[in-house]
């Protein structure tokens, strides 16, 4: 499925790994960006006005996804997409695991990298998903993903298998893979996760909304949402 706006953790690393951006930094936002002759609009349709590139996160502000993809450019953005996992398979034990579906490099022109950086053109599996955020977040190591911890017999309860953590590879660096967390963070205490927010609990996420392809277009009002969260913010255990 096209992830959307969860999409967006991809290129937030890349593009504060590559200092192509600085989370204080002010952008403004009208409503609407123009890419090759494209206009493609965000989501809030009068625009965020003046913000901060941590507001462009915590507002899955669109336009400004699209500066940041523009700032990192193709080979660049697309090199951190495959780094993260995207359009192979994982590896995870399971079987009938799909690689997900990117742009071709010599199909990307400027609108392409466009609707790339903010999710949509990518077709992607929840469990690389997944991956890719764990490796965002948890100190910037992507893992080969395993349905089990361990085997054990049942009569007896002794274990037969260990599964151990395989690293595929360090994707993005631990400072920036610390910004990533805080910035997630604040996407769920001051933008669009707040339903994630839990007192008393440091949770981090995002939002995501896909418009779903019907008959090869894209529908005005049929929709995939999505949200992928971990806990505890600093320290993630889990995510969903």
């Amino acid at each position: 499925y096209e992830p959307g706006s969860t999409f967006k953790i991809i290129t937030l690393a890349a593009a504060l790994q590559e200092n192509k951006v600085k989370l204080t930094e002010g952008f403004h936002d009208p409503g609407s960006i123009e890419v090759a002759g494209a206009r493609l609009r965000c989501w809030k349709r009068q625009g965020h006005g003046s913000e901060t590139f941590q507001q462009v996160v915590e507002n899955s502000c669109n336009p400004g996804f699209v500066v940041m993809g523009q700032r990192l450019g193709t080979d660049l953005l697309f090199k951190y997409i495959h780094d993260f996992g995207f359009g192979k398979k994982t590896g995870i034990d399971l079987g009938g695991e799909e690689n997900g579906i990117l742009f071709k490099p010599s199909r990307v022109g400027p609108v392409e990298l466009a609707t790339t950086s903010f999710g949509q053109g990518v077709s992607v599996t929840p469990i690389q998903q997944i991956t890719a955020i764990s490796a965002a977040i948890n100190g910037g190591k992507l893992y080969q993903p395993h349905v089990a911890r361990a085997w054990y017999k049942p009569e007896s309860g002794e274990m037969v298998q260990k599964v151990e953590p395989t690293m595929v590879r360090q994707v993005i660096s631990e400072a920036t893979s610390k910004q990533v967390r805080e910035t997630l963070e604040s996407v769920v205490a001051n933008g669009t996760g707040r339903n994630a927010f839990i007192d008393g609990y440091r949770v981090g996420g995002k939002t995501g909304t896909a418009q779903k392809v019907i008959n090869g277009r894209y529908s005005a009002d049929e929709h995939i949402v999505s949200f992928i969260g971990f806990a505890p913010a600093d320290d993630p255990k889990v995510v969903i």
